[in-house]
């Protein structure tokens, strides 16, 4: 049975509890750079939680992903999300880019689906349009959008605003910021 999926009408019906509380981990990959943005949907509506990225040395390509996804384990460890969101891969000019970038995002996967998450995926276009209005939103929009849905301080670093808007996309495709008050987050 495979992990990766849109939202599922099993997800909906268990999300829509009333005590729940749920986190979501979003994942913007990358070779160098991989964003990561957590959020909380519940009673209180949508809360950020943490966000940042996993900067990897300049060692070998294999060590970088293994960085990676020791990186999203310690995150998935250390926060306790219920799923994870990440974007889909992208065609890009350079093929060996592309490459490289499907290779980070599998690594983030398999990170999440040794952890027991199910994985959701979005397009790039979609997490704007949602956010923004139009999917071909600068980094700059995503950024404000971000800051102002999570009442932030200040703009998160872009690819760490680019997580947070791939979690803020899923709790919005599931309808878990409308959630009805709730208690702790169940087990």
């Amino acid at each position: 049975m495979s992990r990766m999926s849109t939202a599922t009408p099993t997800c909906q019906k268990a999300c829509w509890q009333a005590d729940r509380v749920i986190r979501v981990i979003g994942i913007d990959p990358g070779s160098r750079l991989t964003g990561y943005g957590l959020v909380e949907a519940g009673g209180q509506g949508l809360r950020y939680r943490a966000s940042g990225c996993i900067r990897t040395d300049a060692g070998t390509f294999p060590d970088r992903l293994a960085e990676i996804y020791r990186g999203i384990s310690e995150l998935i460890e250390d926060h306790q999300p219920d799923e994870v969101a990440i974007e889909e891969v992208f065609l890009a000019r350079n093929p060996s880019s592309a490459l490289k970038l499907g290779q980070a995002r599998g690594v983030a996967i398999a990170a999440a689906v040794a952890h027991g998450l199910p994985v959701h995926e979005y397009a790039a276009r979609r997490v704007k349009q949602g956010l923004v209005g139009t999917g071909r939103a600068s980094k700059a929009q995503v950024q404000h959008m971000v800051r102002v849905l999570l009442s932030l301080p200040g703009a998160p670093q872009a690819d760490a605003a680019d997580a947070l808007a791939i979690a803020i996309c899923h709790v919005n495709t599931l309808g878990l910021d409308r959630y009805p008050p709730g208690g702790n987050r169940p087990r």
